[in-house]
């Protein structure tokens, strides 16, 4: 059984050995190494970092990054979602990023964010399912290995935050 929790700096070495192992697609992110706990933990909000985790063993995460600085987009926040391969298919990524929205929304944001390679097309599907809509399709944003990616970025606005 899949129970979601509150990740812990304990939880790191398993959060990095999937994120690894996303970053080993080439489909995931354009990071190409893990970083250490330190700097990931600088990097993401304390308020949503979630893991799912069955018979003692973390098998997903997610988290979100603030999209700025600026005070003006304390609100919005840039959503990172991996489910270890071996789990992969069976609703582990959408139970994430559902429990990820629910938490972004208890801390106040009003907008996530997903910027995801379009030949990703599970991940985009499960934003999709989360209320994520695309936006569009960001042309040549990167390369990676020497290839231009494009990314398509999508978007979820909170039904109850930052309505007024």
């Amino acid at each position: 059984m899949i129970q979601l929790r509150p990740m812990q700096a304990g939880d790191w070495p398993a959060v990095s050995r999937i994120y690894a192992a996303g970053i080993a697609t080439g489909h995931a992110t354009f990071e190409t190494d893990v970083p250490s706990w330190e700097v990931w933990d600088q990097s993401h909000l304390p308020e949503a970092r979630l893991v799912a985790e069955s018979a003692g063993e973390v098998r997903g995460w997610a988290a979100l990054t603030p999209v700025s600085g600026r005070c003006v987009y304390a609100g919005v926040g840039e959503v990172s979602v991996y489910v270890d391969p071996a789990f992969g298919g069976a609703g582990l990524g959408t139970r994430l990023l559902a429990a990820l929205v629910a938490a972004s929304e208890a801390a106040g944001l009003w907008t996530l964010q997903a910027g995801i390679f379009p030949e990703n097309r599970a991940s985009i599907r499960i934003h999709e399912k989360c209320g994520f809509r695309v936006l569009g399709t960001r042309e040549r944003l990167g390369q990676m290995n020497g290839v231009w990616r494009d990314v398509t970025v999508m978007e979820r606005r909170s039904d109850v935050v930052g309505r007024s």
